[in-house]
C-alpha cells in the first residue's frame, strides 16, 4: 500500500523536497543500522556512551551532571529591531530547542514545569524532538502530546536533524504549526511581523531560502526559525532581522566558564551560544532544553528562552 505521507505535503511543500526528505532518512537508517559502519555512527556507538558515563564517575561528577540536566533556567534576552511596528514593542517569543523529549521517561515532566506559567506572546520550537537520528518517533510524538496542552496560542515549529518528516502530520494534529521552507504572517490589528521557518541545513541541507522568504514583503520585519545557526550568511544576506536557533547545546559538557568541547556544528564558536550578530541580522543560539547522546551537563544548563522585542526609542 503505498505511503500517504508524501502526497498529503506535496502540494505544500513540494515533491523534490518531500522525496529528497524521505529518501534521506531511508539511507541514513541503512547505514547506521549497518554492520559495517556500526561501530563508526556515534547514535549507535554505546562505548562512547559509557565512555563519557565512565570519566564523570570517575570524577566524582556523574550524579551532578545528571541533576545539572533537570535544572532547565529561565533565559531572557531583548532584541530592538529597527523596523518593529509599535503595536509589537514588547512583543515575547518563548524558544523551546533540542528537546530530545524522549531521551529519558521523566523528561516530559520537568520541561513542563520549566515552561508552565511563563508569560509570553507566541512560542516557537527549533527542532530535534526525537533522542536518536533514526528509528521510532511514538515516543517522542507522546511527550510532544504531552507538552503541547501547556503552550499557549499556536506553536510554531521547524524540523532538526534528528527529527523525521513523518512527525509533521502527527504534530499538527496536536496543534503544533510546522514551518516547512515556509512563512506566516503574524498580525496585532493591521500591522505584522513575519515568521519564516527553513529545513534543518546541518545533515539534510534542505534549507531553501527562496521558497521560505521569497513571499516576505521587502520593508517587514522578518524573523527566521532554523535547527542551527549554520546559515546565518544566507539568513543576513536574504534580509532577515531576526534568527532563532539551537543545535549546539552549548557544548553540553563544558569546561568551566563554559567553553565547549563540540558544538557539533560548521561555524565560529561565537555563534554557539546566546546571543550574537552578524551584519544586520541579529541571532541568538539557545543551548536547549534537553541532552543528546548522554543525559548529562557540565558548565552549560539546558535553557528556555524569552525573546522580547522592542523598538529603538523604547530600548531600555
Amino acid at each position: 500500500m503505498p505511503d500517504p505521507l508524501p502526497e498529503a505535503l506535496i502540494a505544500r511543500a513540494g515533491r523534490v523536497y518531500v522525496r529528497q526528505r524521505l529518501g534521506m532518512e531511508h539511507d541514513w537508517e541503512l547505514r547506521v543500522q549497518g554492520r559495517r559502519t556500526h561501530f563508526f555512527q556515534i547514535d549507535n556507538w554505546h562505548s562512547l556512551h559509557g565512555l563519557v558515563r565512565g570519566s564523570l564517575r570517575m570524577a566524582g561528577l556523574l550524579g551532578h551532571a545528571r541533576r545539572n540536566a533537570r535544572r532547565i533556567v529561565l533565559r531572557r534576552h531583548e532584541v530592538v529591531l529597527p523596523h518593529l511596528p509599535p503595536a509589537f514593542d514588547g512583543f515575547t517569543l518563548l524558544q523551546l530547542t533540542d528537546l530530545h523529549i524522549d531521551a529519558a521517561p521523566d523528561f516530559a515532566a520537568v520541561l513542563i514545569a520549566a515552561v508552565r506559567g511563563l508569560d509570553y506572546d507566541l512560542c516557537v520550537l527549533t527542532g530535534d524532538y526525537r533522542a536518536r537520528t533514526y528509528g521510532p518517533w511514538d515516543a517522542a510524538m507522546a511527550g510532544l502530546a504531552a507538552l503541547r496542552p501547556h503552550l499557549k496560542g499556536t506553536p510554531y515549529a521547524v524540523l532538526g536533524n534528528h527529527d523525521t518528516l513523518r512527525l509533521v502530520p502527527g504534530m499538527e494534529a496536536l496543534g503544533y504549526r510546522m514551518l516547512l521552507n515556509e512563512a506566516a504572517a503574524i498580525r496585532r490589528g493591521d500591522a505584522a511581523i513575519h515568521l519564516a521557518g527553513i529545513e534543518d541545513a546541518h545533515f539534510y541541507r534542505l534549507d531553501n531560502f527562496h521558497r521560505a522568504a521569497e513571499a516576505l514583503p521587502d520593508d517587514a520585519v522578518s524573523i527566521l526559525l532554523s535547527h542551527t545557526p549554520e546559515p546565518y550568511r544566507q539568513a543576513a544576506h536574504a534580509g532577515f532581522d531576526l534568527m532563532l536557533c539551537g543545535h549546539t547545546h552549548g557544548g553540553q559538557i563544558c569546561l568551566p566558564y563554559g567553553v565547549p568541547l563540540k558544538t557539533h556544528a560548521r561555524h565560529a564558536r561565537r555563534f554557539a551560544r546566546g546571543a550574537w550578530r552578524y551584519h544586520d541580522l541579529a541571532g541568538y543560539t539557545s543551548t536547549g532544553s534537553g541532552t543528546s547522546l548522554v543525559d548529562v551537563r557540565l558548565n552549560c544548563p539546558p535553557e528556555v528562552t524569552l525573546h522580547r522585542l522592542r523598538r529603538p526609542a523604547a530600548a531600555v
